[in-house]
């Protein structure tokens, strides 16, 4: 009976603190913020054998998908996809998974509805990415018949949709140069840093980071905020040898024992804004799919791994539509 008294004080404080925090414009429903709440409690706690090692977490992450209300949306027609292109020998992409650029060929790929090669390189893979094109850097694109190799994400997909071999020429609108979706990514650079960066190295589950010597490549050369790249890799010279590498380790689990609470409201909070700023789920801007599709829905998709994110409906239909359309895979059963 005492016990029963708790625990319904508990839930009225509970409720206070919740209309208190209403997330801007769009109050989360209250089981789902309890939900959130408990998870801030258990989900988040970094298990790591050594600091040393970064070793992946050992216990077993039961990711739910990113939840949503899929709502009426605006009735705008959806790209229409050209029949398969197969080539006797298929283009190849080089990749890291979880990298935006690498994305945006891989969409623009399966938009086009190319069948290609997804050759996924290990993130501490110097040799490879040299051999193809002399130095570490991705996406690189292969055409075998071509002897082709290129880089640069935005000059391979001019070159995909200016060739015939590759379906219809220019079925990707070129980009509308829109300022308020630029402004907009640019005012979550430093939230989207600290949660997904962590979490890229953590799931143990993205085929870069697989191995150890993949996870600590990253770390070594990718800054948490506040820190800024001078002060995290330095300049190679003995007055700024960059920090020690136990240090950054240390950062990074930390950053993923934090309760991040906060944090993910303040994000939900910044996708109801953006929500506001796409045309429609199939297409961000007037006119249809474009390059402007091509970006945003790349940078986006690596917010699917930070578990507890709520989605407005048009932009999580957007999110699922464009996943289906380039059959390019969100992260949203291994959130964590």
């Amino acid at each position: 009976r005492n016990y029963l008294r708790l625990r319904n004080l508990e839930l009225e404080v509970t409720k206070r603190t919740y209309r208190q925090r209403r997330i801007v414009r769009k109050e989360l429903p209250l089981q789902q913020y309890l939900n959130m709440k408990v998870t801030s409690l258990v989900t988040f706690l970094f298990a790591v054998g050594s600091i040393d090692g970064f070793v992946v977490p050992q216990h077993n992450v039961v990711a739910q998908p990113n939840s949503c209300l899929f709502g009426s949306v605006s009735e705008v027609s959806p790209f229409v996809q050209g029949p398969r292109i197969i080539c006797d020998e298929l283009p190849v992409v080089y990749v890291y998974d979880h990298c935006p650029f690498c994305v945006r060929v891989r969409l623009a790929m399966g938009v086009k509805n190319v069948k290609h090669i997804v050759q996924f390189l290990a993130n501490d893979d110097i040799p490879t990415p040299t051999k193809l094109i002399g130095k570490k850097i991705a996406p690189i694109f292969g055409i075998p018949e071509d002897d082709l190799i290129m880089g640069e994400s935005l000059d391979i997909i001019e070159k995909v949709d200016s060739d015939d071999r590759f379906g219809a020429t220019g079925q990707i609108l070129p980009t509308t140069g829109r300022k308020d979706i630029k402004a907009w990514q640019k005012s979550v650079q430093i939230l989207l840093r600290t949660l997904q960066r962590p979490r890229y190295v953590a799931t143990g589950l993205i085929p870069e980071f697989q191995q150890i010597d993949g996870r600590h490549a990253f770390i070594k050369n990718h800054q948490l905020p506040p820190y800024e790249k001078p002060e995290w890799k330095g300049d190679g010279t003995d007055e700024n040898p960059g920090m020690p590498m136990e240090e950054k380790l240390k950062l990074y689990a930390e950053a993923m024992s934090m309760d991040p609470t906060s944090l993910i409201e303040d994000l939900n909070a910044k996708l109801i804004e953006l929500d506001d700023l796409i045309y429609s789920e199939h297409h961000c801007s007037e006119g249809g799919l474009s390059m402007d599709d091509i970006d945003l829905w790349s940078r986006l998709r690596s917010i699917t791994i930070v578990k507890g994110i709520q989605w407005p409906t048009k932009l999580r239909g957007y999110m699922h539509n464009l996943s289906e359309l380039g059959d390019v895979p969100l992260y949203d059963e291994m959130a964590l």
